[in-house]
């Protein structure tokens, strides 16, 4: 559905392109994190934080936060709750007492290695609606995009 909004067709081409970008990446969003959460209890940010540490091995909580966009209180919450669960642990940092490190232990490591094969499977078949030639122009045309909102941000 287009937008009602009566601005100049700049501005319309802009927002329905916006409108149709946001609505796709929901779309595809809520299906895949529906999952996550029903076959495995994670959530987007628990998953975020797991698959971090998993490939980038230990981080700080602040590169965490910038690995998956989230606030420092959410992620200092997420970070207790797998800790708690076992899946994760901390450890000061010994140059910085104040910084703690994040790192995934045995039990979380498992848990992705049996989660990451199947949501991987999932995005596959979701992105797999686009043909490789459609799915190349698209990550270069997100790429372009966030490049330059990112330049037009600082």
């Amino acid at each position: 559905m287009p937008t009602p909004y009566e601005g100049t067709t700049e501005e319309v081409l802009a927002l329905n392109t916006f409108i149709r970008v946001t609505r796709a990446l929901n779309t595809v969003q809520a299906r895949l994190l529906h999952s996550l959460n029903r076959d495995f209890g994670l959530t987007e940010s628990q998953f975020g934080i797991l698959e971090a540490l998993y490939h980038l091995g230990p981080l700080s909580q602040g590169e965490l936060c910038g690995k998956i966009l989230r606030s420092g209180s959410n992620v200092t919450t997420v970070v207790d709750n797998l800790e708690r669960d076992g899946l994760v642990r901390r450890e000061r940092d010994e140059r910085d007492r104040r910084v703690q490190i994040v790192h995934i232990a045995e039990r979380g490591r498992d848990l992705l290695s049996t989660v990451l094969p199947v949501h991987v499977g999932r995005i596959t078949v979701v992105m797999n609606q686009l043909t490789p030639p459609e799915q190349h122009e698209l990550g270069r045309l997100c790429r372009k995009l966030g490049l330059a909102a990112r330049e037009l941000a600082d």
